[in-house]
């Protein structure tokens, strides 16, 4: 014999219920068939809300009523699209009593427990008879049996105790002289001894299920729904939540206790002691493996075997000096909440003896403060304790695997993860027997807490980086492009799952909570929201995302302001922008703080020398314990272009025009030009070596014309340039005359920085510099005489985005 129970969704919808018919019949070719089955999905929740509109005398309950009354005609209809006319009738006197019951209560104006347990139990009653009807007219052998007169509970109506000696004789009795091959049972429905309607709590089809298998004492309970198994953790939350092929019974135990909906904690009570194995199965999706429940716990590896929730908790302490070495609080206060029915779902106590604190459904708070405080009224009074705190908006987590006791570590990798990702921790949770690590946090958290420990515990180390990117012009561009090139590369070879999640350029913004579409990123971002900086960084906030980074590919001012409120949320910040590096040095040593505070990188690769690794090698020198004493610089791109390509045959004007069509000087090339460029770049690096500097503190021998300075627009500019062409050759001829190259050089040597334009002899390294390259030199005190060197490409879309990359990738180290 077989037990095969269908929840609400399973016999939601007529085409559901086909899907049900179609399994029955297909396992009951080899073996009788008993099938609970819940209520027509959502008809539980539907028929309370009636009730609660009834209680409270709003007349709509009617309209309410009749919703409920056609969706069951409904599905008859479609399910028996002929010859319906004895079960319409049926069914409509069922509905006509629930309805006079309805009334009753707006009439008397009273709701007890024990008229709700009536009013529910139509519900599963309805649905059964319209199962066992159907099958009956497809000429399968089948019965409907109502529970009511096999399961006898106690008068604790809601959540009735089973009398499991009546009830396992009534259950044996009955099936030993059934003859049908299939057998329709109501699940949650039974009846006190004193014949009155009860029920075994929500959930409590599972149970019902449950004790008729372990009273016949099948060889397995089927449990069927609508997701293939227990998963990893809540797949609507975790995307890469997967099913679990097997559990032991402890293990759901504890998943089911905090929140993994496919099963009623209770439900495997009834067969655990007889070691009846579950099989939790897809109604949708019937050839899927499932997951089994037995007393071995095995199929997937490492330690921990699922995640779980609870929403809505509320977090209670009691504390006070008080407290401390005198027995008898802790008694008197579960006393308190016990006699008010409240439960306890999480309890946790400082070794001081100081507070304790527990975990109760929110809707109980209320409730346990005002007694709780009452019973404590004259410690309170005298100050020994404090009022009852309470703490709302709060989901307990927990980390759930039997073999997790066998396991360092696991603790501390769960709690470094969470802390990393900006997800604190109210309380903490767990038993000698080390097979749940429960954790209190926000509600707003959840989603981002499961996926973190869903990707540190089961993703077999592929870890997500979820990108935000300001500036898509010419270098955001390529980097969208490299990261769309790359990003299966990154998954295989990295284990890195790289997604961007949002776009900005200063007139739209686009975001894609599960990752964007980068193959027309472009027309997206044309039908976004209108941007701004403020709305991108709270939406950043709001999706919540674990190891976020920010990326700002702009040189705007009002965007390196919001870095602050990046770090502070545990956003990751990569800048090509240098401004913020190079404003106030409180400022800069400000965001430096924040970056170790919070836990979060915060890297600028790219503010000096594009793609080149100049910050990163200076800063593996100062913290192998080297010091630096000089550099030597040329970190322009733009300027090594410029004067790379101006002689006596050309005009300047003419080559920084050049310069700037092919991208290498800011839209704005008086940035550039000015020097206040490489003034920024060498103050960064002398900060990065240590040195306290502000970029006043850094003196500029300009090459520009005061005309040229002090032009208004870069129109003007220009016009400067063209006038002053004579200025500019006169420079050059000087070089010449010397055999010298003329480079923009940056220095900084015994704690003071320069920046300005050289005449380079030959021989010196920077003299066969070519084309947009920089040229780094460290002298520390480990190369005091031959520096240490980088050289290459620095400026340009490509190498920019390059660099940009590799800050983004470095920052899934850190």
């Amino acid at each position: 014999m077989k037990v095969l129970k269908f929840g609400g969704t399973s016999v939601g919808s007529a085409k559901n219920i086909d899907k049900v018919i179609d399994i029955l019949k297909d396992s009951s070719k080899d073996d009788s068939i008993i099938c609970i089955v819940s209520a027509v999905g959502g008809i539980t929740d539907r028929l309370l809300n009636v009730a609660d509109l009834a209680l409270n005398k709003e007349v709509n309950y009617k309209l309410k009523f009749e919703s409920i009354k056609q969706k069951h005609f409904e599905i008859i209809k479609d399910l028996i699209p002929n010859k319906n006319e004895a079960i319409l009738n049926e069914v409509n006197d069922k509905l006509n009593e629930l309805c006079s019951l309805l009334d009753g209560i707006y009439l008397i104006n009273e709701l007890s427990p024990k008229t709700s347990d009536k009013l529910v139990s139509y519900g599963e009653l309805l649905s059964s008879y319209i199962i066992a009807e159907t099958m009956k007219s497809r000429g399968l052998n089948t019965q409907r049996k109502n529970s009511q007169e096999l399961i006898v509970t106690n008068s604790n109506f809601t959540k009735a105790e089973v009398d499991f000696a009546l009830t396992n004789n009534n259950i044996r009795n009955y099936f030993n002289k059934a003859n049908q091959r299939i057998t329709i049972l109501p699940g949650f429905i039974s009846k006190s001894k004193e014949g009155e309607i009860t029920t075994l709590g929500r959930g409590g089809s599972d149970f019902t299920a449950a004790i008729v298998a372990a009273a016949l004492k099948v060889d397995q309970l089927e449990i069927w729904t609508d997701v293939s198994g227990m998963f990893t953790t809540n797949p609507k939350m975790v995307r890469q939540a997967i099913p679990i092929k097997q559990l032991s019974y402890q293990e759901a135990m504890e998943l089911s206790h905090f929140g993994a909906k496919v099963l009623y904690p209770p439900t495997v009570q009834p067969v655990l002691d007889l070691k009846i194995p579950i099989h939790i199965k897809n109604t949708l999706n019937p050839k899927d493996s499932g997951t089994i429940i037995s007393d071995k716990s095995n199929g997937t590896s490492g330690a921990a075997k699922g995640i779980s929730n609870i929403s809505n908790i509320a977090l209670l302490t009691l504390q006070g000096n008080g407290m401390v070495g005198i027995p008898g609080f802790s008694k008197r206060l579960f006393e308190t909440l016990a006699q008010e029915k409240v439960n306890i779902i999480l309890i946790t106590q400082a070794s001081s003896e100081h507070s304790i604190c527990f975990g109760i459904d929110a809707k109980d708070a209320e409730l346990a403060k005002t007694a709780i405080d009452a019973a404590f009224e004259n410690e309170i009074s005298l100050h020994k304790i404090d009022p009852l705190i309470v703490e709302t908006e709060l989901s307990i987590i927990a980390l759930v695997g039997d073999n997790m006791k066998s396991h360092q570590g696991i603790s501390g990798k769960m709690f470094s993860s969470l802390g990393k990702n900006n997800i604190n921790i109210r309380a903490i949770a767990q038993g000698a027997s080390e097979k749940n690590i429960s954790a209190v946090i926000a509600e707003k958290d959840v989603k981002k807490a499961l996926n973190t420990l869903h990707e540190q515990f089961f993703e077999g180390n592929i870890k997500q980086l979820n990108v935000f990117i300001t500036g898509v012009g010419n270098v955001g561009e390529k980097l969208i492009e490299q990261i769309k090139q790359q990003q299966d590369y990154l998954k295989e070879n990295l284990k890195i799952n790289l997604r961007i999640i949002g776009l900005s350029n200063s007139r739209k913004m686009i975001f894609g909570e599960h990752g964007l579409d980068l193959k027309d990123w472009k027309r997206q971002l044309n039908k976004g929201e209108k941007a701004t900086l403020q709305g991108f960084l709270e939406k950043a906030k709001e999706i919540n995302l674990r190891n976020s980074i920010f990326v700002d590919v702009t040189a705007n001012q009002d965007v390196s302001n919001l870095y602050a409120e990046y770090l502070k949320s545990s956003i990751a910040v990569v800048a090509c922008n240098k401004i913020a590096c190079s404003s106030d040095y409180d400022n800069y040593t400000y965001l430096k703080q924040l970056s170790l505070k919070y836990n979060v990188p915060f890297l600028f690769e790219t503010n000096v020398g594009a793609g080149l690794p100049v910050i990163d090698t200076l800063n593996n020198l100062i913290a192998s314990g080297d010091k630096v004493t000089s550099i030597q610089a040329v970190l322009s791109g733009s300027l090594n272009f410029v004067f790379n390509n101006f002689n006596d045959a050309n005009k300047f004007h003419d080559v920084v025009k050049q310069a700037q069509a092919e991208g290498y000087t800011e839209p704005d090339p008086r940035i550039d030009l000015s020097g206040v460029d490489v003034a920024r770049k060498i103050l960064i690096l002398a900060r990065e070596s240590g040195k306290e500097l502000n970029l006043d503190n850094i003196t500029n021998d300009s090459f520009l014309t005061k005309a040229n300075l002090e032009s208004d627009t870069v129109d003007d500019f220009y016009e400067t340039l063209i006038a002053d062409e004579a200025h500019f050759q006169k420079i050059y001829a000087s070089a010449i005359s010397k055999n010298c190259k003329l480079k923009y050089v940056a220095e900084f040597n015994n704690g003071n920085a320069k920046v300005g334009l050289k005449e380079i002899p030959e021989g010196h390294p920077f003299y066969n510099l070519e084309g947009k390259d920089n040229i780094v030199m460290f002298y520390t005190q480990r190369y005091p005489d031959q520096p240490m060197i980088i050289k290459g490409a620095g400026a340009g879309a490509d190498v920019t985005a390059s660099g940009i990359f590799a800050d983004i990738i470095r920052a899934e180290n850190e």
